[in-house]
């Protein structure tokens, strides 16, 4: 995984198989060696076993004529005493001669001695250094060379073993020699497994690289050497100690403690968050194949009786310390990830819809952060993942916020920025993102109980704000329109409703670059504030009633048939509210006052949801209604039972409610250019 994390490595993919392939083989090929020698080996012994049985036959015969003749000269050994202790005392004469001889030539040998030292001849050496033993008062230099050659070769025992393993065993022997007759107790097997100690402590210290990565290169150093090592001391080392120095578990315990020391040094020390992971994710290579969980370790060393190299707490301070990092270093990025304050107009995938990269590379880095803390432990998976979570719901409430003073910045100056339309209709689709990368989180919760809910409705708000203030821009530019209708030169002729109806439509075609469900979001909510738009502005002018409800049944008709024209285009079916253009109509083409109670009643019956307010605004249309009239058919209304047309659509009633003077400081509060107009 770590060879493959580039696209460009994948050009190495084959030069890796080669690798592994040169390697098997040459597993392959030590193992059949291994097996060829031991069998020559097995053939040897066997013909020396045949030959010594032979030679034992040969033997038999005489050592049968050996043993009778003994027993015939066993009364001769008497008549042979004088010999035998004249013998004795010849021995006797002949040590003390040569001891003599030995005295006087002690210079001579001190000085061979110390030649077959520097030779590398250590057995012969350790011979006559036995010999001079008892003068060791005059000649203890020799001695103390020797020692410092033996401890030499133990620090360089790898490297030894594997180019004159008898030079490893002849240091061997002596240490058993002097163990064996320590007149005076020199303690040479302890300090041999010191030496071994501290060769392996400064084997595991001393790869220390000077890098930027220099943690991930000391790791990966330590690695390999230990796999090295270890493997030396099965196949090499083991055969050049005896069975009772137990080598097999006891180096690879001195590699263990000295790893932990190592460890523990390393994780007291002030590690960066990316430090951290490599430190932990090597501790879990520790048991791997890589290293102690090696095929050729593995019957020979157990990982889990020498223990973790970290203490459970040590751990835990790191995941601490890591989580923390971690935390402060998505709050920062997240507060660097807005990007639509741009001049050019933002990317669309493939079918076209707006879009930004805010949502691809938020969640790209929690997925980055997901596999790192996986390498470690589910555990530590687990709790990034709630932390990402968590973050993404904090990042979604600033989310909306920057987006607000992103509109209130653009209404400041509509000039500024310049792709304003473009990038909020990303912001929409971007919360359609968010909402799937959320959903794929989700799914890897496992049980987790995280609050998506919570975020889907933030995504919403996020979303329909975003549509609203779409419709706000649309609204801005149709206000001198609206404002033209019910004039007088709106009778005379002028067809403000043409203007509104081809903008509309040409905002709309750029709205098709909305995903859903907002894009049925933002043409339902246009088509009802189109017609409160209208009816407000009718509601709030006085002109000639008869030509003014033609032209308003007209371009009901109109409206109609272009929202019908728009919901076409979005793939949507969007409900009319221009029924409410006409029946206001009805209203409003009124010459005969007496007639107003019997048509407002009918419209109360239509619409039974309409207040006293709508009623007044409506009543003071037709100009030829009298305080008095107004009030009895006010009156009159509130007295008499209304029944609710079933087949009413709400948001017409809604409409309708909405269009009244009254009514207009709320409709106007959703957008700040209600004190204006």
């Amino acid at each position: 995984a770590g060879m493959l994390q580039c696209p460009g490595q994948l050009d190495k993919v084959e030069q890796y198989c080669r690798r592994k392939a040169r390697k098997k083989a040459s597993v392959e090929a030590r193992s059949k060696a291994a097996i060829q020698t031991q069998l020559d080996r097995v053939r040897t012994g066997l013909s020396q076993l045949h030959n010594a049985l032979n030679d034992v036959k040969d033997i038999q015969q005489p050592l049968a004529d050996v043993s009778q003749d003994w027993r015939q000269s066993i009364n001769t050994t008497e008549s042979l005493r004088d010999v035998k202790d004249a013998m004795v005392q010849h021995s006797q004469l002949s040590a003390a001669v040569q001891n003599l001889k030995n005295i006087f030539s002690v210079p001579e040998i001190v000085r061979k001695t110390e030649d077959l030292i520097e030779q590398g001849e250590l057995l012969q050496a350790h011979w006559k250094l036995m010999d001079l033993e008892w003068l060791l008062q005059k000649h203890a230099a020799p001695l103390r060379g020797a020692g410092k050659q033996l401890w030499m070769v133990l620090q360089q025992s790898l490297v030894t073993v594997c180019r004159d393993p008898t030079l490893l065993v002849s240091v061997i022997l002596i240490i058993e020699w002097e163990e064996k007759i320590d007149r005076r107790p020199k303690k040479w097997k302890e300090k041999m497994f010191a030496t071994l100690d501290r060769t392996v402590t400064t084997r595991i210290e001393g790869t220390q690289a000077d890098t930027r990565m220099w943690l991930v290169c000391h790791l990966e150093i330590i690695r390999k050497n230990l796999l090295d090592d270890l493997l030396v001391v099965k196949n090499l080392k083991v055969q050049c100690f005896s069975p009772h120095y137990d080598i097999l578990r006891n180096l690879p315990d001195m590699y263990h403690q000295a790893l932990s020391t190592r460890m523990q040094d390393l994780a007291s020390e002030d590690l960066e968050a990316n430090k951290i992971v490599s430190l932990l994710t090597w501790l879990n290579t520790y048991t791997s194949v890589e290293m102690m969980g090696n095929l050729e370790l593995a019957l020979e060393v157990d990982t889990e009786a020498q223990g973790p190299l970290l203490s459970p707490h040590v751990v835990s301070e790191l995941l601490g310390t890591y989580m923390s990092t971690l935390t402060s270093n998505i709050i920062a990025w997240l507060r660097k990830a807005l990007d639509w304050v741009k001049e050019a107009e933002p990317e669309a995938d493939q079918d076209g819809y707006y879009q930004t990269t805010l949502p691809a590379i938020v969640f790209q880095m929690f997925e980055q952060n997901l596999q790192v803390a996986a390498q470690i432990s589910e555990d530590l998976k687990k709790k990034v993942l709630v932390l990402c979570l968590q973050q993404v719901n904090s990042f979604l409430n600033r989310y909306k916020e920057e987006t607000q003073l992103y509109k209130e910045e653009h209404l400041r100056n509509r000039k500024h920025p310049h792709c304003y339309v473009q990038y909020m209709m990303a912001i929409i689709n971007n919360c359609q993102t968010f909402k799937e990368f959320i959903v794929s989180l989700k799914k890897k919760k496992e049980g987790m109980s995280v609050s998506q809910p919570s975020m889907d409705v933030v995504l919403d708000t996020i979303a329909k704000e975003g549509c609203s203030s779409l419709l706000e821009e649309v609204f801005l530019d149709l206000e001198q329109h609206l404002n033209q209708l019910m004039t007088k030169k709106w009778l005379l002729g002028s067809s403000p409703v043409d203007i509104i109806c081809v903008t509309m439509e040409d905002y709309f075609n750029d709205f098709a670059k909305i995903k859903k469900p907002y894009k049925k979001w933002v043409a339902a909510e246009a088509h009802l504030h189109m017609l409160v738009e209208y009816l407000q502005a009718i509601m709030q002018k006085r002109e000639e009633r008869k030509e003014g409800a033609e032209r308003m049944v007209k371009e009901a008709e109109q409206f109609r048939f272009l929202f019908q024209k728009l919901a076409s285009g979005f793939g949507e079916d969007v409900d009319g509210h221009c029924d409410t253009i006409v029946a206001t109509a009805e209203v409003v083409k009124l010459t005969d006052p007496s007639l107003l109670y019997l048509e407002v009643s009918t419209l109360v019956t239509k619409y039974p949801d309409i207040g006293d307010e709508h009623i007044g605004a409506l009543l003071a249309v037709p100009g030829d209604a009298s305080r008095d009239m107004k009030q009895t058919i006010i009156k009159m209304l509130g007295q008499g039972p209304t029944q609710t047309n079933p087949n009413m659509c709400p948001s017409s009633r809604r409409s309708l409610c909405q269009a009244g003077p009254e009514a207009a400081p709320g409709l106007n509060a959703a957008r700040p250019r209600g004190e204006a107009s």
